[in-house]
């Protein structure tokens, strides 16, 4: 059985940010520090900007909301599709999700599919809160996701997101439950209903696309290149009052799930979500304890910068996520995500953890666990997985041993220089994981190695009397996996991740109670992943930045103006396939737009991104 959490008696956990540090903040005088980042989300969120509009709402169309991502790749066949659910959340938190049953969809004409594809879409008028919403099928979830804050002429959104790799969940041939989760708030201040049509379009095989992936590659280790034959969901049961995630409440909590798995499984790979809210969702700019000891602000958050989602099975580690910086819809400064939003903050990301080489351990037919910890946590994160398993059809039972296994403990420098509110503070943190093992089956003998190594640095500096804060952060997230069969046939997985983060959060004084807050913020999400097999070798790049200016003026604690722009390069590079986007916005306006398909390496390779010193100058310089 799973190990659970109680649920929150109050409405506060509804929001990122809990309501009482709001109330304590318009109290203070004067406003400062843990820093400001978080001071100004309370000031947006008890605000919203209120709009100045005219008789004539309901004659504007709705702002056109999205995260800048690359198409997804679809065969030219008209795909068919499937509504899985129409409802309207409006005051639905506290309540259990809403559910739906699933079938696979029977009107198709085709069999077999080459990709299915998942959309969120949904409209939003009034005043509203970001809210984030999670959505499972047969307790799996299929995405997490935040929600747009809308405005008074209203607004849509989708997300489109390739859910192929749940392929045999979706085409099971029995009625499943389909579960959402979107704890809303309405009354008469917050008063956005967000209407959601949630849609599948399975695209028909074609020979031709199927195989687009796999040309000019000879892949000799089986299981490497298809979709799992089963998927077990690692997350919490039906009936709940929220969502089907684990909630990880402090850094001593472990939410721990437990499984069994058939004897004939082959390869294992655990897909863990994780969001983080409330007095983490600025995890990146929590300040160490002592600097709030010494200056006695103990309602903010601390505990610092770092943070580690830890992955047990049966007590022992055997993976970690070190997460990237999602920032929310309402994050920092709620303009700077109007219309264009931030990376990630409409797909989180999920994390693989390749746990074959541990199949030895669990191949036993008996019950089994897994476990979910982050370091230095306060509360809450949301976390759940997806526990896909490849099946051996030719046998009833395979065979296994774990080999190696090495959890190096966290290597952790911390120096921090302070005097009273002002100082600077450097956090550096090293970790590696590996494990290795082979498993028999009728594929043969293949030993499977896994390896993740971490580095983690952030720099924050405190000044103007604890009003401003600067952070720079990056994190290099690496791991490879290798399967290798006794005839010496190879299959190799490698990704090298570097997520970086800048922000710059200042509140000027400006005299007859008013205030200028001034944010200014980086996002990077950059990989370059490797895919081997016998004599093909694929491989891909991703480069995408983001950057924000925003500034409100706030007079006696209440926003009377604000304005945010933010400027986005986004860049792949694969083997047959390429995107790239340059855009900018303004207060709900795009200012340009350019998008090209071009895989000229040589014109490619002319946007080399780096991240040092913040994100403008640099930006810039790609264009």
């Amino acid at each position: 059985m799973s190990k659970t959490t109680t649920n929150h008696s109050s409405f506060m956990a509804s929001f990122h940010f809990p309501l009482l540090s709001l109330f304590l903040l318009l109290l203070l005088q004067p406003l400062f520090t843990a820093a400001n980042l978080h001071k100004t989300r309370n000031l947006l969120k008890s605000n919203l900007f209120t709009e100045h509009t005219t008789n004539r709402v309901n004659d504007t169309p709705p702002t056109l909301y999205f995260e800048v991502t690359k198409p997804i790749e679809v065969p030219k066949a008209k795909p068919c599709s499937h509504l899985l659910l129409h409802h309207d959340f409006a005051y639905t938190y506290g309540q259990s999700p809403v559910l739906a049953n699933y079938t696979p969809p029977s009107h198709c004409s085709f069999d077999k599919f080459s990709k299915i594809v998942f959309e969120w879409k949904a409209t939003c008028k009034g005043r509203q809160f970001d809210r984030i919403f999670g959505v499972w099928l047969g307790g799996v979830e299929i995405l997490r996701s935040c929600t747009a804050e809308p405005r008074a002429t209203g607004i849509v959104w989708s997300v489109k997101k390739d859910i192929t790799r749940y392929y045999s969940l979706l085409v099971k041939n029995e009625t499943q439950t389909l579960a959402v989760y979107l704890g809303n708030l309405v009354d008469k201040t917050y008063t956005g209903v967000y209407h959601v049509d949630i849609t599948v379009y399975f695209y028909p095989a074609e020979s031709d696309f199927s195989n687009h992936d796999n040309k000019g590659r000879d892949d000799l280790v089986s299981g490497y290149d298809s979709k799992a034959d089963l998927i077990l969901p690692i997350s919490r049961n039906l009936p709940l009052n929220d969502g089907l995630w684990f909630e990880i409440e402090n850094s001593t909590d472990t939410q721990v799930k437990e499984f069994k798995i058939p004897q004939n499984v082959y390869r294992a790979v655990l897909e863990v979500y994780v969001s983080f809210h409330e007095s983490d969702e600025f995890w990146y700019g929590n300040l160490p304890n002592n600097y709030i000891v010494a200056n006695n602000l103990t309602d903010y958050p601390g505990n610092g910068p770092f943070r580690e989602v830890v992955v047990s099975l049966d007590g022992k580690a055997v993976g970690a996520i070190w997460p990237f910086t999602v920032v929310y819809t309402g994050g920092i400064n709620p303009l700077l995500w109007r219309p264009i939003t931030g990376i990630g903050s409409f797909d989180l990301p999920s994390y693989d953890i390749e746990v074959t080489p541990f199949l030895g351990n669990i191949l036993d037919g008996k019950t089994h666990s897994f476990g979910f910890s982050v370091t230095n946590a306060l509360n809450v994160w949301y976390i759940d997985a997806n526990l896909h398993l490849w099946l051996d059809s030719m046998s009833t039972k395979t065979m296994g041993k774990l080999l190696e296994h090495n959890n190096e403990p966290l290597i952790v420098s911390l120096v921090s220089n302070f005097k009273g509110l002002e100082g600077t503070f450097l956090t550096k943190v090293n970790r590696s994981i590996s494990s290795s093992g082979w498993v028999k089956s009728s594929h043969g003998k293949i030993t499977t190695h896994f390896i993740q190594d971490f580095s983690y640095n952030n720099s924050m500096a405190m000044g103007n009397d604890g009003n401003l804060q600067i952070v720079n952060q990056t994190i290099h997230f690496n791991d490879s996996v290798s399967a290798m069969e006794q005839s010496l046939n190879a299959h190799s997985m490698k990704s090298f991740k570097l997520f970086s983060l800048y922000l710059y959060s200042d509140s000027v004084d400006q005299g007859n109670g008013t205030s200028l807050e001034v944010s200014n913020v980086t996002l990077g999400f950059d990989e370059k992943s490797s895919r081997n097999a016998g004599f093909g070798l694929s491989s891909s790049s991703l480069n995408n930045l983001q950057n924000g200016q925003g500034e409100i003026v706030v007079k006696n604690n209440l926003v009377s103006s604000g304005l945010g722009s933010t400027q986005q390069v986004y860049k792949y590079h694969g083997n047959e396939f390429c995107y790239f986007r340059n855009i900018s916005s303004s207060n709900y306006t795009i200012l340009y737009d350019q998008v090209g398909h071009n895989c000229n390496k040589r014109k490619m390779s002319q946007f080399g991104f780096s991240l040092r010193n913040g994100g403008l100058f640099h930006l810039k310089q790609l264009l």
